[in-house]
């Protein structure tokens, strides 16, 4: 019997974002324009990074996995949105309900994996200068790109088969946007204390440690940027750490604030997802583009225009 109550639930219905129903429309063209920017936007780093072989160094190529990460981390979760605002269709079948768990926290953990690394990279570049180019070769930047994706994908299949081990009888209504831990717990018919503390606890640890690693990274960095001499050469160093402590304080904030409280059911859960899941992979691009230099010459020389020297 407890195998038939683990597939009584063949879908799920996703309520989605509460609204009044004449915003169902505009609310569909701001996220499908949010959308499109986010994947053209993130695409075009992607774009440039390959084609300008000024940028072919470590840095630039953890950001276009960043991009990528970013790009498909959307595509997980809002098109089933943008269906939900115009379509009202907001049934999603327990097996993509199972997909769209797995890749939503298989992305996203690789996501918080790779601002470790990214910290960690810009603390070699700039601490240990002389021997960055020896110790993050070809090789070992790859490796190191690798073991992202695959602790990723080992986290999300832990937390993945750990949810879904849980028998669903109904109801089947999904009081979110998308499928997700805090609120398919609430649908198990079963005791889900062990769930929730182990979501805690997994996902409380993996932050903290990757933010407390960061941390500890830019501790050594801003301590070595306050000896470089040149002014010049201090305002490029904070400008280039400054884009990427801005992505981690919005990526992590947010999340800290959903997963250490697996439990929550209050409304304002909804608007702060909305915020990594959406704006979050919109605002990358136009932090990282913004206020480093050589990416926006970047831009400049793939629409064929020349370099916009500083004064």
């Amino acid at each position: 019997m407890r195998s038939e109550n683990q597939t009584s639930v063949s879908h799920f219905i996703l309520v989605g974002l509460h609204h009044p129903p004449q915003l169902g429309v505009p609310l569909f063209l701001a996220f499908l324009v949010i959308y499109a920017l986010t994947v053209s936007g993130n695409g075009l780093i992607i774009l440039t990074v390959l084609v300008d072989t000024r940028l072919h160094r470590p840095m630039y190529w953890f950001l276009c996995h960043l991009s990528f990460l970013d790009m498909t981390i959307s595509s997980a979760i809002v098109p089933k949105m943008l269906a939900g605002f115009l379509l009202d269709s907001r049934i999603i079948s327990f097996g993509g309900c199972v997909i769209q768990l797995f890749s939503f926290h298989f992305l996203g953990c690789t996501e918080c994996f790779l601002y470790t690394l990214m910290a960690y990279d810009r603390f070699l570049a700039i601490c240990k200068p002389l021997h960055y180019a020896t110790i993050m070769t070809r090789n070992v930047c790859n490796f190191l790109a690798f073991g992202t994706w695959l602790g990723g994908t080992l986290h999300s299949l832990f937390q993945t088969s750990f949810i879904f081990r849980l028998p669903f009888c109904g109801p089947n209504r999904v009081d979110y946007f998308f499928c997700d831990i805090p609120a398919m717990l609430r649908l198990a018919c079963a005791d889900t204390t062990i769930n929730e503390l182990v979501t805690f606890v997994d996902i409380g640890f993996l932050a903290l440690t990757c933010f407390m690693l960061i941390l500890t990274s830019y501790g050594y960095i801003v301590a070595a940027i306050l000896r470089i001499q040149s002014v010049d050469g201090r305002r490029n160093a904070f400008s280039t750490c400054a884009a990427h402590l801005t992505v981690v304080i919005v990526y992590y904030v947010p999340c800290t604030f959903i997963y250490l409280r697996p439990g929550s059911q209050e409304p304002l859960d909804g608007v702060v997802a909305v915020f990594y899941t959406v704006i979050t992979p919109l605002l990358n691009p136009i932090i990282y583009t913004l206020r480093n230099k050589e990416m926006k010459a970047a831009l400049w020389r793939l629409g064929g225009r020349k370099d916009v020297q500083p004064h």
